[in-house]
């Protein structure tokens, strides 16, 4: 083999005498610089590599035929440079479509940086060229590096490392190129393309040729300078070369031993500048390999988005929500990932404008700095909601499309439940809305409709564990348990897993006592004590109690979909990892001792996680803007914690960059979401957030100061579309105090006023002069739903200011504190009550919660979101209230316990009147109509 000396002491061409024109002395020694090149590129690698110690770029050869020796060289010259390398050796009969095959799989690949062929001549066919990443290629023989090369544009390319060796020899030989005239013979392609460009910036005069041209003895001739872009061919005699003349082979065959030295005795006056092109070609590709991870890492890097925003032209009136989505062509969802920097192989792309997004991209970006985060919270709502998700897409739009700031917004999943039941849609509204809206409330890629299967797998576990265990003998039950397949016998890992939790040190099935075996094989669930439900993504009301069983009976009941534990998990985890170990934990009942039940226990986590391994990954979506969207999770606010997931966050914080904003919203008023997102989904994720958004209506605060009911599928009473700023004043009493619960965790507050057309100037001044007197940083007026993001310039700009104001974030309770003082907590400081009062069986559960261990969780009410208190009728800021616990549950694996506030139910009704009657499809264009 080659030692790295050999191929430096080849580079150095120690044993060569150029003497070409030009040349100061016959005698002057050969340094073309490859040591140089090697040298540099190590150093500028380990400058690269002291901010990013994980990065070392990767070079792939691929490679048809044997060429040992060239292998051997490139292997050696990345190893010093401090690269690593792959080679891809190929028989030298493979085809133009298992060539391409290996080059797409290196396309992919986003640990490789670079792509080398070594390949025939003859197997460059365009089809090979045009399946080559041009940035991955370190040749420079695309298209698209030879245009930029072309155009001037160098700089920005990859330049051939054969046709800058031909350059760097010929100039540091002392040829002067300037007015030469210079000869190619034999080259082909790119490499002559690029040959002929360099030279001419050189000002020489170029021309070319092929081996076997008639003309070729005269060009000869004529040349100054000759390079072999392939082996010369022994009817070409040598004499036909003039004496003086400059000569380089760009072949490596001199490496092999063929080549024919030019200067052999009888054969004089020719300077030969041939033994060092390849080898010296092999240096500056590493130099290529090095620039092509400095630019990858700079790409990694914060930088401002070259996001193509879409166009808005308002109408006025406003069109319904499905119109003005139907009316926006979104971009293709490939082409905003690209804008926003993912890398092709980090997209798995779900029709033509979703995608999921792989969490290997967390990874990738781990030492880039996180953006700004903002929660997007309300007032309490009147049953119309306030528009939180359209006041989010508003936002984002004004920032990206209108302020050029790199911004994002993380929603969640709509439950098909309020979706066909009273909502029909929850995809924002007006001209600030995410689209394609049809896509965003029905189905999306999936990820309910997993946590369903997920979900219901484990309740027909619980129950079927229950009926084998009332019906056969330890004995039995463990071998149907332990089977013997194929003659052999084994445990499989969830199982050994649990042996361990047993304190059974033993793999071997048969060396297990009967008194390890029962132990093992019997969960001894006590039914009364099971608090897994069903659950249906519908709202039936019919489902809240069930009877299961028809011999053995037991009472209970559906939930919605999204109030599943697993929401919550899929919700607050932040890796597959953590999934499944959350999963697992999740406590399902007791057993006749009192001891937790989980789904370890029940073998069954590995299949949840299985369910659920694609919709951990956030979907990708747009606003009507063409600003990227991340839709993930769905959990209820007033059912659980109400916020999209960690995860979407935490990639969209990493991909906005350090000057950018991520914005997402948290269910309902102030004093249920916004206090689950900090108490719980901030514990859960280690994030910060600098500003809170807490969005208002006048319709809202109308209701609040005590005009008449709202009730959705009514029409407004006068009040509520004409002016009176009695009731506007009175009603802001609410929107003080939710300014005061942001102000608890010490987080700074913009109130967005959500504008409607019925509202008046004097209304919008007022409730403005008025949030800032209650404490808000600022208070502005908001128009995205009638012109989009510049209908929210301002309050970007606010949003803006407040976040680099700084926020004195704290949580509002030690999760050590006993479970009753943390409910009472909430109570008091959040809500307003005087006391809470615990029932019988609310006191139990806590009891029983604290002794299994899980007494140091944070706490997730279950309250309805329409008033401040526990009854929904009471409007602006009750007092002196007692807030009734009427029972409390845990989710161990989302990990917070959660206390049922008052009658409040887990499962939905339909209403007398469900949006479903105005949901149709069109059979002849398939769109759907009646979703807004």
């Amino acid at each position: 083999p080659l030692s790295l000396s050999h191929i430096f002491n080849l580079f150095l061409g120690r044993n060569l005498q150029p003497l070409g024109k030009g040349c100061q002395s016959p005698d002057q020694g050969l340094n073309p610089g490859g040591r140089e090149v090697i040298q540099n590129s190590k150093e500028v690698l380990s400058l690269l590599q002291e901010k990013n110690p994980a990065f070392k770029p990767v070079l792939a050869v691929i490679q048809a035929g044997e060429d040992n020796l060239m292998q051997e060289i490139n292997q050696k010259l990345a190893e010093e440079a401090g690269l690593n390398i792959t080679h891809i050796c190929l028989p030298a009969d493979s085809s133009e479509d298992e060539i391409i095959d290996e080059i797409l799989k290196i396309n992919e690949d986003s640990r490789v940086h670079g792509l080398a062929l070594q390949i025939s001549e003859t197997s460059f066919s365009s089809k090979i060229l045009h399946a080559l990443k041009p940035e991955k290629d370190v040749d420079g023989v695309t298209d698209v590096n030879l245009g930029k090369l072309v155009r001037g544009d160098a700089h920005d390319c990859f330049v051939s490392p054969v046709a800058r060796a031909v350059i760097e020899l010929l100039e540091k030989s002392g040829v002067n190129l300037d007015g030469r005239k210079i000869l190619v013979i034999g080259a082909h392609g790119s490499l002559e393309a690029t040959l002929q460009c360099l030279f001419q910036r050189k000002g020489s005069m170029t021309m070319s040729s092929q081996w076997k041209a008639p003309q070729l003895q005269s060009k000869l001739h004529e040349a100054d300078v000759v390079i072999f872009g392939s082996p010369k061919p022994e009817e070409v005699p040598l004499s036909w070369i003039q004496q003086g003349t400059a000569v380089l082979n760009c072949s490596h065959d001199f490496l092999s031993g063929k080549w024919l030295q030019i200067g052999s005795p009888g054969i004089h006056g020719h300077s030969l500048i041939a033994e060092d092109v390849s080898l010296l070609a092999a240096a500056l590709r590493i130099q290529n390999m090095v620039g092509s991870g400095r630019r990858w890492l700079r790409e990694q890097q914060y930088r401002r988005w070259k996001l193509h925003c879409l166009k808005l032209q308002p109408l006025s009136p406003v069109p319904s929500d499905i119109e003005i989505s139907r009316a926006q062509t979104p971009k293709a969802v490939d082409v905003l990932a690209k804008e926003i920097g993912l890398l092709e192989d980090e997209i798995e792309i779900y029709g033509r404008s979703k995608a999921k997004v792989r969490l290997s991209l967390l990874e990738r970006l781990k030492d880039q700095a996180d953006g700004k985060y903002v929660l997007v919270a309300g007032i309490t709502p009147t049953p119309l909601g306030e528009g939180k998700s359209t006041v989010t897409i508003g936002l984002v739009q004004a920032m990206t499309a209108h302020l050029n700031v790199n911004s994002f917004a993380c929603l969640r999943q709509p439950s098909q439940g309020p979706t066909f039941g009273v909502k029909g849609g929850a995809a924002g509204g007006g001209y600030a809305q995410v689209i394609p809206m049809e896509e965003f409330n029905l189905h999306l890629t999936g990820d309910i409709h997993a946590i369903t299967a997920a979900n219901n797998l484990l309740a027909a576990a619980i129950d079927t564990r229950i009926l084998h265990e009332n019906t056969q003998t330890d004995k039995a039950l463990y071998n149907r348990l332990v089977p013997s397949v194929n003659g052999i016998r084994e445990f499989s890992k969830i199982q050994l897993a649990r042996l361990k939790k047993l304190g059974i040190n033993k793999t071997d099935p048969s060396a297990l006592t009967e008194d390890e075996m029962r132990k093992f094989a019997r969960l001894d669930i006590d039914p009364a004590t099971i608090t897994w439900q069903r659950v249906l993504d519908t709202n039936d009301r019919f489902l809240r109690k069930i009877t299961l069983g028809r011999g053995t009976q037991r009472k209970a009941q559906f939930d919605i979909a999204v109030a599943s534990e697993i929401m919550a998990v899929l919700a607050l985890t932040d890796s597959l990892k953590d999934m499944k170990e959350r999963l697992g934990r999740m406590v399902v009942a007791s057993d006749k001792n009192g001891q937790p039940v989980t789904a370890d226990d029940l073998g069954v986590t590995g299949a949840l996680t299985v369910l659920m391994k694609d919709a951990i990954k956030p979907n990708l979506m747009q606003t009507l803007e063409g600003t990227p969207v991340f839709v993930h999770a769905g959990p209820f606010a007033n059912i659980a914690h109400g916020n999209s997931s960690v995860l979407a966050d935490k990639i969209a914080l990493k991909l906005v960059g350090e000057e950018g904003f991520v914005v997402t919203e948290a269910g309902f008023g102030a004093d249920i979401g916004m206090e689950k997102f900090f108490n719980i989904k901030c514990r859960a994720s280690g994030l910060v957030p600098n500003v809170v958004v807490l969005v208002a209506t006048v319709r809202a605060l109308k209701m609040h100061g005590g005009g008449p009911s709202v009730t959705a599928g009514v029409p407004l009473k006068k009040e509520y579309t004409e002016e009176n700023l009695q009731l506007v004043a009175d009603g802001c009493c609410n929107l003080k105090k939710q300014i005061q619960i942001a102000q608890l965790f010490g987080v700074p507050v913009v109130v967005a006023l959500n504008v409607f057309k019925t509202d008046t100037r004097a209304e919008i001044d007022l409730v403005c002069e008025l949030a800032k007197q209650a404490g808000a940083f600022d208070a502005v007026p908001c128009y995205h739903w009638s012109v989009g993001g510049k209908g929210s310039v301002d309050l970007a700009w606010a949003v803006s200011e407040a976040a680099h104001k700084g926020s004195r974030f704290q949580f509002l309770y030690d999760v050590q504190l006993p479970i009753v003082e943390k409910i009472r907590t909430i109570a008091q400081a959040v809500y307003g009550a005087r006391d809470i009062e615990l029932s019988s069986e609310a006191q139990s559960k806590i009891d029983r919660y604290t002794e299994q261990g899980f007494g140091n969780l944070p706490i997730c009410m279950a309250k309805t979101h329409l008033s401040l208190s526990h009854q929904p009728d009471k409007k602006g800021v009750p007092k002196d209230f007692i807030l009734p616990i009427t029972d409390v549950r845990a989710s161990i694996g989302a990990g917070f316990i959660y206390p049922l506030v008052g009658t409040m139910s887990t499962m939905p009704g339909l209403p007398t009147r469900p949006c479903f009657y105005d949901i149709d499809l069109d059979t002849e264009t398939e769109q759907v109509q009646g979703l807004f």
